[in-house]
């Protein structure tokens, strides 16, 4: 063996034994989960404070009798059920009002499109949220072949219009479309096989429209094109990360709508008065559940 191959060798020997001593990659998957706690622990701080917030805005829309509607529309698995939860899970379910319908009944076919979703409005002092909404039309409709295009066409030529008219009736509209990668939306998607806590989610209409990517990029676009109004904007959202996308919505969402905080008395709560010397519990045989943990 010539003297140059043996040098390398050891080189090579050396090199290896290096490695295996290397308490580096240890240590970086310690650092990695070190750091992804504390992500959460600052996700779950910001989403505290904006909890708050969501519960001063609940308060003033109820003071002020506002009328809020919140559209939330994007590609299957982009985020919008985990952005609407983290709005809501605060607040008052009688004031913040989600809305997801499902496909229209045979008697529902027969009505003026939007005749289905008008019912849902708000009223004062509320704020609904649609899961999809009537862009399912310009959307899922248009992809999937559900509707004529012509009743597509007539329909991005109506709904401007249509949302002026909600706008000059009271109503404060807020239209979000959360955008998601071809790469992270099959992630996604296939974790909800996987999952038998998401399996649910995975519809066989999901399944079809996965494969039909680039016509849903074109309903998008010319369902901006004719929908972005001045008066009615599209807010889009990037929600490659799911606990970023909440932040930022829901912190946009709180800049749209002016509100102050409703200022409370300081609540004291009172001394019991006999306790357990008026009445005494009876024996009666509760049924009460296993405690199995």
């Amino acid at each position: 063996m010539s003297k140059s191959k043996k040098e390398d060798k050891a080189v090579k020997k050396q090199h290896a034994e290096n490695k295996a001593k290397d308490p580096q990659p240890a240590v970086t998957e310690v650092s990695e989960k070190k750091a992804k706690k504390q992500k959460a622990k600052l996700y779950d701080k910001e989403l505290k404070r904006l909890h708050v917030e969501l519960v001063k805005l609940q308060e003033w829309v109820v003071a002020k009798g506002l009328k809020v509607v919140i559209v939330f529309e994007g590609r299957d698995g982009a985020g919008k059920g985990g952005t609407i939860k983290a709005i809501t899970e605060r607040v008052s379910p009688r004031v913040f009002k989600v809305v997801a319908l499902p496909a229209p009944s045979d008697r529902e076919k027969t009505q003026m499109y939007v005749q289905r979703y008008i019912p849902h409005f708000p009223a004062a002092g509320e704020v609904v949220i649609f899961d999809r909404s009537w862009y399912n039309r310009a959307g899922v409709e248009r992809v999937m072949g559900f509707t004529d295009p012509k009743y597509v066409e007539r329909f991005l030529e109506l709904v401007p219009g249509v949302e002026k008219v909600m706008i000059e009736s009271g109503i404060i509209l807020l239209k979000y479309w959360l955008e998601v990668s071809p790469e992270e939306q099959e992630r996604r998607l296939r974790s909800r096989i996987d999952d038998g806590r998401k399996i649910w989610k995975l519809s066989p209409m999901d399944v079809k429209s996965y494969t039909r990517w680039d016509d849903y990029t074109l309903a998008r676009d010319e369902m901006f094109k004719a929908s972005d109004s001045s008066w009615a904007p599209w807010f889009v959202a990037k929600s490659e990360d799911k606990k970023s996308v909440r932040l930022n919505i829901i912190s946009h969402l709180l800049s749209q709508i002016p509100y102050k905080e409703i200022p409370h008395e300081k609540v004291v709560l009172p001394k019991r008065k006999d306790l357990g010397k008026k009445y005494k519990p009876a024996n009666y045989p509760f049924k009460f559940i296993p405690e199995v943990i």
